[in-house]
């Protein structure tokens, strides 16, 4: 007879949607096996979770109170009630992603998270830094690469991506894997000629037509009109 691993599983409702997964899934995973589309800039699959960037901020709802959370690190739980997509939810994200590009305004990736997610105009000063520190190349160099080159260095306003000494070192296979998961390495189309911050503002302002009853069907709506996925 053949010896079974049970897995214990969790139900928690996301939108609405009552769902079981397995213990130690997150609430993304979560999320996204029900098809529901929760925007992230610092997860990626395969990577440990890290919770940087905050994008993926999502509502959690305890009796007549709820709080934000990100959703890449908040494991699942029994009688979880997450909302996803509340007016909270929204505003709160549009200035997350507006501190963003503060921070980085010729990054194609946040150019086209801004416009999905219907960011007009950059409130804050602009100060290319050109590194949002998502972490996803230190990530990527330790745990898919087992090489560690790269790490974080220094604390505050002067952390940055770096090696040790300002040296290449020897753990350095040149794999080029930092710069190809980076969301700051593609630059948009129009950086350098940006307009209050932003590329591509037609699709972000520019009235668009959209179906008489709008089941939020598609990831991004800009001046062509639905891009569905």
């Amino acid at each position: 007879m053949r010896n079974t691993i049970m897995t214990d599983m969790v139900e928690l409702t996301i939108d609405g949607i009552r769902t079981r997964v397995p213990e130690g899934t997150t609430v993304l995973e979560a999320a996204r096996g029900l098809g529901i589309v929760i925007p992230t800039l610092c997860h990626y699959p395969g990577l440990t979770p890290y919770g940087a960037c905050r994008v993926c901020l999502v509502e959690v709802v305890k009796g007549n109170r709820s709080r934000l959370e990100a959703s890449c690190t908040l494991p699942a739980q029994n009688g979880m009630v997450i909302r996803t997509d509340t007016e909270r939810v929204r505003r709160v994200r549009k200035v997350v992603v507006e501190l963003l590009l503060a921070s980085c305004p010729n990054s194609k990736a946040l150019q086209d998270l801004a416009a999905s997610i219907g960011v007009d105009k950059v409130r804050f000063e602009i100060k290319d830094r050109g590194c949002i520190l998502c972490g996803l190349c230190v990530r990527y160099c330790k745990e898919q690469m087992q090489s560690g080159g790269i790490g974080f260095v220094g604390r505050g306003t002067s952390r940055r991506v770096g090696t040790a000494f300002g040296e290449t070192p020897e753990e350095c296979r040149n794999c080029g894997g930092c710069e190809w998961i980076c969301p700051v390495c593609e630059r948009a189309c129009t950086a350098g000629n940006l307009v209050d911050g932003l590329c591509g503002g037609c699709q972000n302002l520019a009235p668009v037509e959209t179906c008489l009853f709008c089941i939020k069907c598609s990831e991004a709506v800009g001046a062509r009109g639905h891009k569905v996925f």
